[in-house]
């Protein structure tokens, strides 16, 4: 990535544990970006302009006491802005408040990178295995179908096979879970004995139940409780 000569500093104000885990992630494979700060809410985020300078400002807009909206009209000189948020309704809002961009959850690493890309006098370009898209081949009756990791939202065993769940069709794959979890890699969290959830399309833990961005709900199971909640809490 070729940049302007310091690092551009970001920061990250979301409600949710998940948006903090993706855009750390995204933040931290990518050359010249550097992760200054993680705020909860508007307040906290006042407090880290306050005493930090930033560059590069990721808001969500549905959270508790001021939204992100509001917070953003209130700034008197904002930093440059990416909306990051669930709900599609608000982008013309957004544009209008002349935001770098507006990433729809669930977002990948490549639509991320379009949004850093408009950053003035930036450029991104992708780590070396950030370009070879991964997949899965899966066996249709035309021949074999090449179904993205980006695709899947859950995994679901059923004896021998497992079904494979995107957000447009469902795929069977010759395959053991236990190879699904080795297969898929981090991106992905074993939350049951019958079940393996794309983390970036949950939207909320349940005591009982992943809820996905679908409203879809997985059980969670009793031994990968703990380990669930520990990814959540990095």
């Amino acid at each position: 990535m070729t940049t302007t000569s310091a690092p551009v500093r970001c920061l990250i104000v979301d409600d949710e544990p998940l948006a903090h885990q993706v855009l750390t992630q995204f933040i931290g494979q990518t050359p010249g970006l550097t992760l200054t700060g993680k705020c909860r809410n508007a307040m906290e985020a006042y407090e880290h302009l306050a005493q930090h300078p930033v560059d590069l400002l990721f808001l969500d807009i549905e959270m508790p006491l001021v939204t992100g909206l509001n917070f953003l009209k209130s700034l008197t000189h904002p930093p440059k802005t990416v909306l990051t948020t669930a709900y599609r309704e608000y982008a013309y809002e957004g544009y209008e408040l002349d935001v770098l961009d507006y990433l729809l959850k669930p977002f990948s690493y490549e639509r991320f990178m379009k949004a850093v890309a408009r950053l003035p006098a930036t450029q991104p370009v992708p780590p070396a295995d950030a370009t070879t898209e991964k997949y899965l081949l899966v066996k249709e009756r035309q021949g074999l179908l090449k179904v993205p990791h980006r695709d899947i939202v859950y995994v679901e065993g059923c004896k021998d096979y497992v079904k494979i769940t995107t957000a447009t069709k469902t795929y069977l794959l010759h395959q053991t879970m236990k190879d699904m979890v080795e297969v898929l890699g981090a991106a992905f969290l074993r939350v049951h004995r019958s079940f393996i959830v794309a983390a970036a399309h949950i939207r909320m833990l349940q005591p009982d139940n992943v809820l996905l961005l679908d409203n879809t709900l997985i059980p969670i199971g009793n031994s990968y409780r703990s380990e669930l909640l520990a990814y959540f809490r990095k």
